[in-house]
């Protein structure tokens, strides 16, 4: 099966918050997003720590919730991103596989 690299997932990570979008590349649309920003997600947090690992965790399980059914493609994101930010970067992409999102990743590369 040929799975297209249609959807790219993008995330950005300020000392403040972490926001994710699923990109379409084909249009160059934002498909889907979420942010600590919205005041929902916010609220949700324990004592406004928006920019932490279960932070991360929770924007990839919403984000997750809004784009069920199709294929991320999260390897060029990676490689951009680098180690620096790793376990808010895990943290999304556990979520993602949780939530039955299902993502192009090369799995031959040591990422633990």
């Amino acid at each position: 099966m040929t799975v297209l690299k249609r959807y790219v997932l993008r995330f950005f990570i300020s000392l403040k918050y972490v926001t994710a979008n699923v990109m379409d590349r084909n249009h160059g649309r934002i498909v889907a997003t979420a942010s600590t920003v919205e005041h929902s997600i916010k609220n949700s947090l324990e004592c406004g720590r928006s920019c932490n690992a279960k932070a991360a965790g929770v924007i990839g399980e919403v984000l997750a919730m809004r784009l069920k059914g199709i294929h991320v493609d999260i390897n060029k994101e990676m490689e951009k991103k680098g180690f620096k930010n790793r376990t808010k970067i895990w943290a999304i992409v556990n979520a993602f596989k949780n939530d039955g999102v299902k993502l192009i990743l090369d799995e031959n590369e040591d990422h633990a």
